[in-house]
């Protein structure tokens, strides 16, 4: 497992269209996804210790965004299963019911879209404004392969508030790391 950081927002860089399978049956595009006042894109999977550290907070602050804020997330795998069985489809979809994700969970089974994004781990966040214009390139919180304590500053969350309040996101932020993106040969 190789341990990547992400690197630092392109600011208004435009989001890039997709039409993924999802684990809920639909096929999700970005107009789809989008909510009134932006978009959430995760890339995450289901083997990977960063992630698992941080699914209740990824849960409850994409539900806090969507309820509060009419901000709509969109969680993209896109590990090449082939190398780890846990990141297929089916445990896809086991994944989203037992965690009751509050956003699609799709599959992007070719990687053009991790690619065509410049994903580099997961958990990796591409936050967007109602005008799909990138504000936020950053981690979740402090977390790393451990859930981090109570009260730690909830970064993703914050700054997805001031975007859905002022369009953009904060000029200081703090990369997300995580496991790297597994590519097909």
């Amino acid at each position: 497992m190789v341990s990547l950081t992400t690197p630092v927002c392109d600011f208004n860089q435009p989001a890039i269209d997709f039409d993924l399978p999802g684990v809920d049956g639909q096929n999700w595009t970005l107009e789809k996804a989008n909510g009134k006042n932006g978009l959430l894109i995760m890339f995450i999977c289901n083997h990977c210790p960063y992630v698992k550290a941080i699914h209740n907070r990824l849960v409850e602050d994409t539900r806090i965004l969507r309820d509060e804020f009419g901000i709509n997330s969109i969680a993209i795998m896109s590990n090449d299963p082939n190398e780890y069985a846990e990141d297929s489809f089916e445990n896809m979809k086991l994944i989203s019911e037992q965690w009751d994700f509050p956003f699609p969970y799709v599959l992007d089974e070719s990687q053009d879209i991790a690619k065509a994004y410049g994903a580099v781990c997961t958990p990796d966040f591409f936050g967007y404004n109602a005008e799909l214009k990138l504000q936020y390139r950053g981690r979740l919180d402090e977390s790393r392969k451990e859930t981090s304590p109570e009260g730690v500053r909830r970064d993703l969350l914050e700054a997805m508030k001031q975007v859905a309040k002022t369009g953009q996101g904060p000029l200081e932020q703090i990369p997300s790391m995580g496991c790297s993106i597994k590519w097909k040969s």
